[in-house]
């Protein structure tokens, strides 16, 4: 699974992308007429609720975006940047731009897309905000430990209520259905001539709330196609069903010592495992990484050989499974798993004869193959640790 956006797209690009995006998020802010203030602090007082069915659109939308698209493999939803929470300074935050959003009718974003086209009230909210901002700064010391204090991390709404993903989008599609019908019974009370919601048509709306009811329902039993993959490839059935190639410990051992190129060792245990003791060349990756964009250029190389190496074949063959739906191609697993790959070549016992003549040549063969790759793994763990791969993560936000 890849992200929406490719890597045709450098981080240079993102910003010639993000000044585009830019300007056609404020050319939709005016033209919704959120460069006007009274609109804006019209959801304070009941006239004009714009503002917030503009906001649960908004967000309805994004939202049924990075579901559909996730379960159709078209997004990492994983790559999307969480703001980390600090409960308390959070609330705080919100209650001082709440009080600056009443009394000068306009949020960050749209006071700039109203200073932008010359509106006075909204430089001298810039303006503000801009001194508030340097006001921020100096001031830090003061309030650093409340500041930082009650982070929660990157936590997400449904998993703060024990729920699933679906069952949330269901819930806030309800909600954004509720606040539509309220908020233009309340408009109509308070502005019985020229309430924005008297040019709604009745049916058009009921015709759009059964639609996305439909489609909330639809959320609540759409899986995580992560989470459903894995489940797939790790069932007995389907895993007896769908035989793997297998790889002998010998032919992998010759491989490693020939320094074969085509040929990559794709190690699925644990990071701790992986650590103690791993073969030279292998990447480390666990199973829901394989979605992700990052080893691509790795996987996607037909006429590279793919080699699981997992504690046991039964995870090596969940994994090749995994790979084979998610359309890679030339894999196999390493008969019998590393610790058969490490009793026989890394610390073997004693040998066991097979009984045919070339015995001693594959005894040789393994004396010398542990000698060569016990001196690559101990060559590898005097270089220079690798740097630490940065999780890139798909930020934004208004």
């Amino acid at each position: 699974m890849g992200p929406f956006v490719p890597e045709l797209i450098s981080d240079q690009l993102n910003l010639v992308v993000a000044l585009i995006l830019g300007i056609g998020f404020g050319f939709v802010l005016e033209q919704a007429g959120f460069s006007s203030s009274r609109r804006l602090a019209g959801v304070f007082y009941g006239y004009d609720f714009t503002v917030l069915r503009v906001f649960f659109t908004a967000a309805i939308t994004a939202m049924s975006g990075i579901l559909l698209l996730g379960y159709f493999g078209l997004l990492d939803t994983e790559a999307i940047y969480v703001n980390p929470l600090w409960l308390y300074p959070a609330l705080v935050g919100g209650a001082i731009m709440g009080i600056g959003f009443i009394l000068g009718g306009y949020c960050p974003g749209t006071s700039i897309c109203a200073a932008a086209i010359g509106k006075i009230d909204g430089m001298f909210f810039v303006g503000g905000g801009i001194l508030g901002v340097f006001a921020f700064g100096e001031l830090y010391p003061v309030y650093e430990k409340f500041y930082e204090s009650s982070s929660l991390g990157a936590l997400k709404v449904f998993d703060s209520l024990g729920i699933s993903q679906g069952l949330f989008a269901f819930l806030l599609i309800v909600m954004a259905v509720f606040a539509f019908t309220v908020t233009s019974i309340i408009e109509k009370r308070v502005d019985k001539t020229s309430a924005p919601s008297l040019a709604f048509k009745s049916y058009n709306h009921i015709a759009a709330a059964a639609f996305i009811f439909t489609l909330g329902i639809v959320f609540i039993y759409l899986p995580d196609r992560k989470t459903h993959l894995i489940n797939k490839v790790s069932d007995v059935n389907f895993v007896k069903e769908h035989p793997a190639a297998m790889m002998e410990v010998d032919e992998l051992a010759f491989r490693i010592v020939d320094h074969e190129r085509n040929i990559q060792i794709i190690d699925v245990r644990t990071p701790e495992s992986y650590a103690k003791l791993a073969l030279p060349g292998s990447n480390n990756i666990q199973l829901r990484e394989l979605f992700g964009k990052d080893w691509i250029s790795v996987l996607s190389q037909r006429h590279v050989k793919k080699v699981i190496v997992g504690d046991n074949e039964t995870q090596e063959h969940s994994a090749s499974l995994l790979l084979q739906e998610l359309g890679y191609e030339n894999l196999a697993i390493l008969h019998g798993g590393f610790s058969a790959f490490n009793e026989t070549i890394l610390h073997p016992t004693s040998f066991v004869s097979a009984g045919t003549r070339w015995d001693v040549d594959v005894k040789q063969f393994r004396d010398k193959a542990r000698v060569d790759i016990s001196k690559m793994i101990e060559d590898n763990k005097n270089r220079a640790p690798k740097a630490a791969k940065k999780e890139k993560k798909i930020q934004g936000g208004c």
